[in-house]
């Protein structure tokens, strides 16, 4: 299957109805949502989406990338693609000091974040599917993946979880699966693109 195939078999299955959908992008802070973003986004249009950063809170705002249109069976099919901010139990002011950032706009970066965090959780509602991204170099099992999970769950949103990282000698996907065994999840390196037409692969099979 090439690289739009597993999109085709998605949008043409689950969304035959539905000309235009909403595919949110969820994670925690710096595990690589707004890369897989300018991946997608990359591939579909040429363009990027996202500013990307080791600070994290980098995206404070949904970012959208309206229309991604692709031709199935001489129908024209579009995607609104959305990359979330990271979502965090709290937010400190303090934690961006560290990255050279004055405290006043530490502050106000912090004040962002967290507005950001509240618009993401309201998008859950308007949302057809996701994809949560997972640094699989981190311990999987926290409150903010448990947290995304069971409002995914109440919404019944079909999803996917991509265990980012896999280009880093720590990365370990299997504690990813060993943490949610409820879900499929794939490796992918959304900085090298390495095995991402699989991640489009399985998004098809899924929700199809």
């Amino acid at each position: 299957m090439g690289l739009f195939d597993g999109f085709l078999t998605w949008f043409s299955g689950l969304f035959k109805k539905k000309k235009d959908f909403n595919l949110g992008i969820y994670g925690s802070p710096n595990v690589g949502k707004s890369t897989l973003a300018n991946k997608i986004c990359k591939d579909f249009s040429g363009e990027i989406l996202s500013k990307v950063s080791e600070v994290p809170h980098e995206t404070r705002e949904v970012l959208k990338k309206e229309k991604l249109t692709l031709q199935v069976d001489g129908k024209l099919l579009t995607l609104n693609l959305l990359d979330m901010p990271g979502i965090a139990t709290k937010v400190d002011y303090r934690d961006f000091l560290q990255f050279g950032i004055a405290k006043g706009k530490a502050q106000k970066r912090a004040s962002e974040a967290t507005k950001g965090i509240i618009e993401a959780v309201k998008w859950m509602d308007t949302v057809d599917a996701a994809i949560l991204v997972m640094d699989s170099t981190e311990d999987p099992y926290t409150q903010v993946n448990l947290t995304i999970i069971g409002n995914f769950e109440a919404r019944n949103i079909p999803v996917i979880v991509a265990a980012n990282k896999i280009d880093m000698k720590n990365s370990n996907p299997a504690k990813i699966k060993e943490a949610f065994p409820q879900f499929e999840v794939i490796g992918i390196s959304a900085l090298t693109g390495q095995n991402v037409n699989a991640l489009y692969d399985m998004i098809g099979k899924k929700v199809s």
